[in-house]
């Protein structure tokens, strides 16, 4: 990217990306998910509410403040904005946030009875903060669907700085996050390769 660009700008670049990336892979099916970066005034960069993510366009990239206010008077952010201010808010490395509905997320998150799902002995489970071995035990808290998004958000609240690889909403999709965009999407693309690792085992009764 030019070095001309404005931070506004470059963010909304990788934004597009992001989306692009993402809906090559299916995570972002229809109108869902949400692709947030931090610029460094504060203001948060947001995908704005009801576009699809593969086929964004500049326009529909959006600014809030901490609180998820639109700047602007009329546009619309996601009714999920809540979520990725708190993380700004809980997190003061994470540069980018990225919220998918990927198949293996939302089927394992509605058939697993337990209030997470634990990734161990996979190699790729060392792409997350933290990690140095496959021999460890990573959890992904579930969290219950709820359309009051500031009380989702004050279930979460308490979980903050032990979800290296994020969280799940159930019979919903996956938050992750990172310091910039590229680790925010490699985190992603690690999480969802282990979510489909473990519906395949499932499938396999194992």
């Amino acid at each position: 990217m030019s070095e001309s660009m404005t931070d506004f700008a470059r963010a909304t670049q990788e934004i597009l990306l992001a989306g692009q990336r993402m809906d090559a892979r299916g995570w972002v099916p229809a109108t869902a998910g949400n692709i947030s970066r931090r610029l460094p005034d504060g203001r948060i960069a947001i995908t704005r509410s009801g576009c699809h993510k593969g086929f964004l366009k500049a326009e529909d990239v959006i600014t809030v403040n901490g609180g998820g206010i639109a700047h602007r008077p009329g546009d619309k952010p996601s009714a999920e904005t809540l979520l990725h201010c708190q993380i700004y808010q809980q997190d003061p490395t994470a540069g980018a946030v990225l919220h998918g509905h990927s198949v293996a997320s939302t089927v394992l998150s509605m058939i697993e009875k337990s209030p997470a799902l634990h990734l161990a002995d996979y190699e790729v489970q060392k792409v997350f903060e933290g990690q140095t071995t496959h021999e460890a035990s990573v959890p992904v808290p579930l969290f219950e669907n709820d359309q009051d998004i500031a009380r989702l958000a004050q279930k979460v609240t308490p979980f903050f700085g032990t979800m290296p690889a994020g969280y799940i909403i159930r019979g919903h999709g996956v938050y992750v996050w990172g310091k910039d965009m590229p680790t925010a999407l490699a985190r992603l693309e690690g999480l969802e390769f282990l979510l489909a690792c473990l519906l395949e085992r499932r499938k396999l009764g194992q």
